[in-house]
């Protein structure tokens, strides 16, 4: 014989407390102007009843959905798998849901739309996607809180790490160990000016013609931030420029490709060809990558943080810079001949950097308390309705 279960409701949790559906409500959630002893004897008819608050009820009541939309170009990439990670785990721990959207592989990239984010998101982190000005204006227009991880439109909220500082340190240890004829593996040839790719290429560029060296266009390969794509760019280069004795590539997935490349054809790293990259990538540290390190959980985390903030009222900072560390490991050196005379002795490392294993790993690099914020407030926006 079955016995059917019948599921209570919130009336026979309101019946059986005496108080309102209302109240029910109002206590099951947490909310203020309720009693500790009313709050009391509704937990406790819940619990002798076996009542568990439909959370798709929950979200009709307050117009919320309890979910923050994901956008970002693909979560294969260290960064971007990072960042989602850490927004991941924030949201989490507030009982948000995370919906995600990527890109994929689409060339052309497929443009967003943000009707499929409407009535299903109540805020949209945006994860190293450099979306034209139109769409920005779309998000916008949802009404919906609205930060960017990576790289951001100017006028958004945006948690991001200095490109172009982070680019000229990389480069100033390289012309320090005496290198000459410094190259650059890059992002996409077609990057907005405000766009970590271009950033990273003015900081390039700005520290060579600083030290008197050139930086040129025959310098510089666009390797798509992916392995395979560095790894062809670095042909390309040296084909063209036999001369360069270093390469800083724009991330580390790329200067992976670069030193696999260098294998292939016939150079020694870092004998004949030193390369540093910029991240701080899990696999750095095997692969002995001198690198910029950065905390893409971390920035992820305050993303998140920040929307929430936005959610709820609350005003943030328009802009949040990460810190960034020089890692030195094995894949940078003094070239081995400068203009036939040996090379000089290495300078010393920048302030900061350290040798052999990243600072990130073994909590050394810069507290939280050093992350810069520019203060110049964004509004909280309205709750949604």
């Amino acid at each position: 014989m079955m016995r059917r279960i019948m599921a209570h409701g919130i009336d026979e949790v309101a019946r059986a407390a005496g108080v309102s559906t209302a109240t029910v409500s109002r206590a099951l959630r947490g909310l203020p102007n309720v009693s500790d002893a009313t709050r009391a004897r509704v937990l406790a008819a819940a619990t002798a009843l076996g009542y568990v608050p439909s959370p798709s009820a929950a979200s009709l009541a307050s117009g919320r959905t309890r979910t923050i939309g994901l956008l970002t170009p693909r979560v294969q990439h260290w960064f971007f798998a990072n960042v989602i990670e850490g927004a991941e785990r924030a949201l989490r721990r507030q009982g948000f849901d995370a919906l995600l959207y990527t890109s994929a592989d689409e060339r052309p990239r497929r443009r967003v739309d943000p009707g499929v984010l409407r009535h299903r998101v109540d805020g949209v982190l945006v994860v190293g996607l450099p979306l034209e000005d139109a769409e920005v204006a779309t998000l916008v227009a949802l009404g919906r809180p609205l930060v960017f991880v990576g790289t951001g439109a100017p006028g958004q909220v945006v948690v991001h790490i200095d490109d172009l500082a982070t680019a000229v340190a990389a480069t100033e240890h390289l012309v320090g160990l005496g290198h000459r004829t410094v190259g650059l593996v890059t992002g996409e040839p077609d990057a907005a000016p405000w766009s970590p790719p271009a950033l990273r290429t003015e900081g390039w560029r700005r520290t060579l013609l600083a030290a008197g060296l050139e930086a040129g266009p025959d310098l510089v390969e666009h390797g798509h931030f992916e392995v395979a794509g560095a790894r062809a760019a670095l042909g390309r280069l040296l084909d063209r420029r036999p001369d360069v004795t270093a390469v800083l590539a724009a991330s580390d997935e790329m200067a992976m490709g670069v030193v696999l490349a260098a294998r292939d054809l016939g150079r020694r790293v870092p004998e004949d060809l030193s390369v540093v990259g910029i991240d701080g990538h899990d696999l750095g540290e095997l692969a002995g990558l001198t690198t910029m390190a950065q905390d893409a959980l971390g920035q992820g985390a305050t993303a998140a943080r920040m929307l929430l903030d936005l959610l709820a009222g609350t005003s943030v900072p328009a802009e949040v810079v990460h810190p960034t560390q020089l890692v030195v490991r094995t894949s940078t050196a003094p070239p081995a001949r400068v203009g036939g005379a040996a090379a000089p002795a290495p300078a010393a490392p920048a302030g900061g950097s350290v040798r052999g294993e990243s600072a990130f790993l073994h909590g050394s690099a810069p507290t939280r308390d050093a992350i810069v914020t520019r203060i110049a407030p964004r509004p909280a926006c309205a709750p949604a309705m």
